[in-house]
Formats: structure tokens, C-alpha cells, sequence
């Protein structure tokens, strides 16, 4: 009995050591593009802690990734641009997390599936439509945006095209980016927190996942202007196909 249970003590530290060094990699390449980091914890997450807690406890995991990165870029925000996303988006943002709430393991995963395939041809026709957002369209964008992260994860990449059609660009759209997501992620946990479905256990583990990220900004930061971006989004697309598939397996199995 007990060396039964020394073996699955040792295949829990070895999850989570796994899941320890996903979250800071997917937090480099999150800090190099924007986005990245939302849609590939999920892939690791998902088998220790079971789909149904993946979004509350990637609202903390982000709320901390995100929260670094502004540490990181701080002097890059552009703040009227995070204001016109914010004035919408939080109030939206609360609805799409409580809608969260209402669905059962099972529509998680399959909703979560659905998003990670589509984010990929999502990401290239955002790419290709050019959009040109002025003040009250970026105003509207920002409600759009909100409801969709209130009850998803990995969404960096609809933020990062819409910041993008209002002219932000280069650093400054990885910092604006990143405070935007980290008030959002915070709405999300306290709301998360009120309707009982993030407790502590899952609130630590949230944070213990945060932290894995938080150096990745640095890094992102030293490695901004020496990765090939092509190099970056091949390894994205790949894993998170990949995620999406597993995902839409737990859903109908």
C-alpha cells in the first residue's frame, strides 16, 4: 500500500513539474507575439485538474502571467487605448463568465476544442481583414471582446488583431495587450470566486501556475528581436492543434 502510494505521489510531482515548465514556456512564447499562453496551458492543465476547472483556474494562471508582463512593459502602455477596450468589456466580461458557469465538463471541453482549432485560420483572416478601428469602434470591439473572455481562455489573439486595427503597435501592443487581459482575468476570478467555482485548492493552484509564467515575460522580453516570428508560430499552431483534438476526444469519448 505504501509503495502504491509512493508511485502515485512520484506521477503527481512529475505532472506537475510538467505542467510547471509548459507554463513557463508558453509564457516566453506569449510574450513574444501577445498571445499563446492561454491556448497552450489548457493542453497540460486539463489531465490534472479536469477540464470543468480549467477556466477558473487559468483566470488566476493568467491574471499572474499577464500581470508580469505589464511589470515587464509597464512604460509601453498606451492608456486610451485600454480604457476604450475596458468601458464594455468588463461588464460583457462578467456575463460571458457567468454563462461559464452554467455548462458542465462536458460542453467545456468541446467548446474548448472548437476554440483552439478555430484560433488558428481565426488568427490569419484577423491578419488578412486589415481592419481599421476608430475610438467608438475599438469602444464596441472591447464589449465584443469581453463577453468572449469572460468564458474562454487563449482569446490573446482577437485582442491582440483588434489592438492592432486601433494603430497600437510593436511593444506597446504587448503591454497594452497585457494590462487589458490582467483586469479582465481579475473580474473573472472574483466572479469565479463568488459563485463557488474557484476554491482555494484551485485559487493555489492558479497562482503556483502563475508564477511558473511570470519569469517567461522577462525572457520574451531578452528574446523579442532574436526568434524568427515564423519559427514561433509553427510551433503554436502545431501544439495547439493538437490540444484542440484532445480536447473534442474527452468531449465525446
Amino acid at each position: 500500500m505504501d509503495a502504491a502510494l509512493l508511485s502515485l505521489d512520484a506521477t503527481a510531482l512529475l505532472q506537475w513539474l510538467g505542467v510547471g515548465l509548459v507554463a513557463f514556456f508558453a509564457a516566453v512564447l506569449g510574450g513574444l507575439a501577445g498571445y499563446g499562453t492561454g491556448l497552450i496551458l489548457p493542453i497540460a492543465l486539463a489531465p490534472v485538474i479536469g477540464v470543468a476547472n480549467i477556466i477558473p483556474v487559468m483566470a488566476v494562471a493568467m491574471m499572474i502571467n499577464n500581470a508580469s508582463r505589464v511589470a515587464a512593459f509597464r512604460r509601453d502602455i498606451r492608456w486610451p487605448h485600454v480604457r476604450r477596450m475596458l468601458v464594455l468589456g468588463l461588464p460583457t466580461c462578467l456575463v460571458g463568465a457567468w454563462g461559464y458557469t452554467r455548462l458542465d465538463a462536458r460542453w467545456v471541453a468541446l467548446l474548448l476544442g472548437l476554440f483552439l482549432l478555430a484560433s488558428i485560420p481565426l488568427r490569419r483572416l484577423l491578419q488578412r481583414a486589415q481592419m481599421q478601428l476608430g475610438p467608438r469602434g475599438e469602444i464596441v470591439a472591447g464589449g465584443a471582446f469581453g463577453f468572449i473572455e469572460g468564458g474562454m481562455t487563449g482569446t490573446g489573439v482577437i485582442l491582440i488583431s483588434m489592438l492592432m486595427a486601433a494603430g497600437v503597435q510593436g511593444v506597446a501592443l504587448i503591454a497594452t495587450d497585457a494590462l487589458i487581459s490582467t483586469i479582465l482575468s481579475l473580474v473573472k476570478v472574483l466572479l469565479f470566486g463568488g459563485v463557488a467555482r474557484l476554491d482555494a485548492a484551485l485559487a493555489i493552484t492558479g497562482v503556483l501556475v502563475g508564477l511558473c509564467t511570470a519569469p517567461g515575460a522577462f525572457v520574451a522580453r531578452a528574446l523579442l528581436l532574436r526568434m524568427p516570428q515564423q519559427l514561433h508560430l509553427h510551433i503554436m499552431e502545431t501544439v495547439v492543434v493538437l490540444g484542440g483534438l484532445a480536447f473534442l476526444w474527452r468531449a465525446w469519448r
